[in-house]
């Protein structure tokens, strides 16, 4: 199982019930965050969740309202005692950025580990996650994330038992490790696995205008999480100017992708009531929602 949570929604500046951007993911133990805008503290603590687990930060690029908060949050990890080393991943200059935050947080009980993303896409696999990062168009280096729990394929005693196949060896290969015996035997996972099945797939992008990047990197998503900065439909030359997106645009690449549903989310100060608008992409891709502070799904592999 996946959990979701849309912690903040807001765009360029907080308001109040409406938190900057920022998205939690939990998955066996292990809690990955998508951008830390100022309030991602407060938002998480209104969720109930915690800031222990947090492996794993991710960020879109360096604007205020994605970064903000994280002095905050590194302090409050140390606080707690934290040990355990934290993996940041984001644009080049990830590094000297975090270090310029951190003079108000420069003394942390925990490592930190810096990834910077080189070229248009790469994929890292951590803690479970199978984390795709893509370019996107917005006026500074963007960056925006897939997350895929993947599935290995169903395991076969049948096959097992008429390759006699020791059952010593059947959980480790069916947890996908190899086994070498003592009298040079060696058993791969793939003897007695099926195909792969369909796994958990979530895309998260923001500040952007469309591109042919997002719509292939979200294709068969379960959820798409997308930004929505403008509901107005007389808005979209604005959208144009500041690399931005409105919800008609949006739908437009969820019905491209072929995702289940869509949460919208990065929305404009100035747009109060979201929920005003989101005919405009229902008309679309009818299984559109508008994101809020807190929004949350969990996410179970298909039964067979």
């Amino acid at each position: 199982m996946l959990d979701i949570c849309l912690l903040g929604c807001g765009g360029m500046m907080p308001l109040p019930k409406r938190w900057l951007t920022a998205l939690m993911a939990r998955y066996n133990g292990s809690t990955l965050l998508i951008d830390c805008g100022e309030g991602t503290q407060i938002a998480v603590k209104e969720k109930g969740w915690s800031f222990k687990p947090i492996d794993v930060i991710c960020f879109t690029h360096f604007h205020g309202d994605h970064i903000s908060g994280l002095p905050g949050l590194l302090l409050t990890m140390g606080n707690a005692d934290r040990t355990e080393p934290l993996t940041l991943i984001g644009p080049k200059g990830l590094e000297r950025v975090v270090n310029s935050l951190r003079v108000i947080a420069p003394e942390l009980p925990f490592p930190i580990r810096y990834i910077e993303i080189a070229g248009p896409e790469q994929v890292f696999e951590l803690n479970g996650f199978r984390i795709k990062a893509f370019r996107v168009n917005h006026n500074v280096v963007c960056y925006g994330y897939s997350l895929e729990i993947l599935r290995q394929g169903k395991f076969s005693p049948e096959r097992a038992k008429e390759q006699e196949i020791p059952l010593k060896y059947w959980n480790p290969l069916q947890k996908g490790n190899t086994v070498e015996t003592a009298d040079g035997k060696v058993y791969t996972p793939d003897m007695v696995l099926g195909p792969p099945r369909k796994g958990i797939k979530v895309t998260y992008t923001t500040d952007t205008r469309p591109t042919e990047s997002i719509v292939r990197c979200a294709e068969g998503s379960d959820l798409f999480i997308c930004e929505g900065m403008y509901g107005e439909e007389d808005k979209q030359e604005k959208a144009k100017g500041y690399k931005h997106m409105t919800f008609a645009e949006a739908a437009v690449m969820a019905k491209e992708a072929g995702v289940r549903e869509m949460w919208l989310t990065h929305y404009s100060p100035s747009l109060v009531r979201p929920e005003e608008y989101i005919d405009n992409a229902r008309r679309i891709f009818p299984e559109t929602y508008p994101g809020k502070d807190g929004k949350s799904a969990e996410l179970n592999f298909e039964e067979e």
